[in-house]
């Protein structure tokens, strides 16, 4: 069974933060690597960052580098995403998935969670 649950958004002002968490089953998290993706209203899903199962190795779209932090606790089975100087063009729906070992921008499973809305002012 897929089972993907992210929460920690909300609304925030531009330079503002937040952390967002992402708990995954035991199947679904065990030996894969995790990433973040975004969808913005009238846009298509987009990848945001990833971090290998051991988190030795993370990705971040060029977006996002320098503010955004992904991280992982294996014993949880949960991996989150640190979000600072957030930007109004940060504003979307933030979903967590597997990531594929060949390209960490490429999400695993088809079932999506139901994301958590992020919404940054201006």
């Amino acid at each position: 069974q897929v089972q993907l649950v992210e929460s920690g958004g909300g609304l925030v002002q531009a330079g503002g933060s937040l952390r967002l968490s992402c708990a995954a089953s035991a199947r679904t998290f065990s030996n894969n690597a995790m990433g973040w993706f975004r969808q913005a209203p009238g846009k298509e899903r987009e990848f945001v960052a990833a971090i290998t199962y051991g988190g030795g190795i993370t990705d971040y779209a060029d977006s996002v580098k320098g503010r955004f932090t992904i991280s992982r606790n294996n014993a949880k089975r949960a991996v989150y995403l640190q979000m600072n100087s957030l930007k109004p063009e940060d504003t979307a729906v933030y979903y967590c998935n597997a990531v594929t070992r060949g390209d960490y921008r490429t999400f695993l499973f088809g079932s999506w969670g139901q994301g958590t809305q992020v919404t940054v002012s201006s």
